[in-house]
């Protein structure tokens, strides 16, 4: 009987100790082997139909993991992007309420607009701070820095209560966090860290009456028609999120897919309970060391300040994890051991 340790070991086999995945998830083998079949097609020109077929797949994992309906998922590239288009929608003067040191994608494209009033305030305080007048508060589910986790309860209570729209990007929780991405009015996540995909995918969430969002960025496969949409403007904008589509990354959905199959088949909680535990007996083992991590329940990001310049030793020594502002950044995810948090502790002890 396959078990949530023989499904995972059956995938990875990392050669070091990797602690990284806030920046990048490792690959599993089923999406190895079809990144390799996928790139075979295009090397033996045989046709491509069956990758396309992957792209719709991908639409309705996610939109399960995600818990909304296929039709209100919209892919792209970066999360970047998915916020370009809800930047553009805001009228000039809109007040866009963020969280300080937030991850420069959630945050940019309100900035560069020039003509928004953005406004930053801690992130433990981002629902308090929503007022009247607020028109959008933006903010990661957990944040890549360090972890920290947004109150998204309260902060979509504040958002109501003041008419506010809500942005919530999940790139640093979708995999092992649950997502509800029905209660805000847009939410967005990158494939490549927690979901363990290739690079090059991005989706966003949006309303079924899509939000107020213009497809700025539509191209042919944001037809309703696609095919018959590929020269001159598109005459017929899809039904369904996919207006917002960028044109589709073939190679990484063919990945993606069996990606995503995976996190599906072990189970968000699953994952999410293997991954606290990790957290939680890092955090146990750092304070034996005398080391007081950044204050981040229930997160699978630990970070740990004043230790970040160690980064250099600790990849010489085969255990791989960020600096980031001068703190050390472990992330756990479904293919650490006990084994790989002592051994870091073990390091950090010497």
């Amino acid at each position: 009987m396959e078990t949530f340790e023989t499904l995972v070991r059956a995938e990875f086999a990392p050669k070091n100790t990797y602690l990284n995945t806030a920046s990048n998830g490792l690959l599993p083998a089923r999406t190895v082997a079809a990144l390799q079949a996928a790139a075979l097609l295009r090397a033996e020109g045989r046709p491509l139909t069956e990758l396309y077929e992957d792209v719709e797949a991908c639409r309705a994992g996610y939109a399960r993991l995600a818990g909304v309906p296929t039709d209100r998922v919209a892919l792209g590239a970066s999360v970047a992007a998915h916020t370009g288009v809800i930047a553009a929608s805001l009228p000039a003067g809109a007040e866009v309420l963020t969280a300080e040191d937030d991850f420069t994608s959630v945050l940019n494209p309100f900035h560069v607009r020039g003509d928004l009033k953005v406004r930053a305030v801690p992130l433990e305080r981002i629902a308090e701070s929503v007022r009247p007048g607020t028109a959008l508060v933006a903010v990661s589910a957990a944040q890549s820095a360090d972890g920290r986790i947004a109150d998204l309860p309260a902060l979509r209570e504040a958002a109501h209560a003041h008419g506010a729209r809500t942005y919530v990007d999940f790139s640093q929780a979708a995999g092992w966090l649950p997502m509800d991405a029905d209660a805000y009015d847009y939410t967005a996540s990158v494939a490549f860290k927690w979901l363990l995909g290739p690079h090059g995918a991005a989706f966003l969430v949006v309303p079924e009456d899509f939000g107020g969002l213009t497809p700025m960025l539509a191209g042919w496969v944001a037809g309703e028609n696609p095919w018959d949409s590929c020269y001159g403007p598109v005459a017929e904008l899809a039904h369904s999120a996919r207006r917002f589509d960028l044109t589709h990354a073939l190679f990484t959905y063919a990945g993606l897919r069996r990606s995503l199959d995976l996190v599906e088949e072990l189970g968000v909680a699953a994952v999410q309970a293997h991954d606290l535990a990790l957290a939680d007996r890092f955090c146990t083992g750092l304070a034996g060391l005398g080391h007081q991590p950044v204050p981040a329940p229930g997160s699978a990001i630990v970070s740990v300040p004043g230790l970040g310049v160690r980064q250099p030793e600790l990849s010489a020594a085969g255990i791989e994890v960020s600096n980031r502002a001068g703190n050390l950044r472990a992330a756990f995810h479904l293919y650490n051991t006990p084994a790989d948090v002592d051994r870091l502790l073990d390091v950090l002890a010497g």
